[in-house]
This record gives C-alpha cells, sequence and structure tokens, in this order.
C-alpha cells in the first residue's frame, strides 16, 4: 500500500491544511521523479557546487 503525502506527514507529527496539500503532493512528485533521474543518470552530469557565505543569506 502506498502512502498519501497527508499520511506520511501525518507519522511525522506534521499537519497540513487542505490547501498545502495539493502543493506539497505537486512538489513531492518533482523530488521523486528527479530522485529517479539520478538513477540512470552518469555522475559527471550531476557536479554540484556550494558556496558558503557567513551572513550572505542577504546577498543576491
Amino acid at each position: 500500500m502506498k502512502l498519501s503525502i497527508r499520511d506520511i506527514l501525518e507519522s511525522k507529527g506534521i499537519s497540513a491544511t487542505e490547501n498545502h496539500l495539493p502543493i506539497l503532493k505537486t512538489r513531492w512528485q518533482a523530488i521523486e521523479n528527479m530522485k529517479a533521474d539520478l538513477d540512470n543518470a552518469a555522475l559527471n552530469d550531476y557536479d554540484i557546487s556550494l558556496r558558503n557565505i557567513p551572513g550572505g543569506d542577504h546577498i543576491e
């Protein structure tokens, strides 16, 4: 049995309004699709770079 997004959130103690559930479902599906794409991708195609700028949350 596949759990719904509501079931998953409630199992973690998180409640979501009826208005937010469709948005969360869409985002969850997008993340799942990206994860599935990673299984078939060459590692060199997914290089990631991170920059830590102390106090940089206000920099655009």
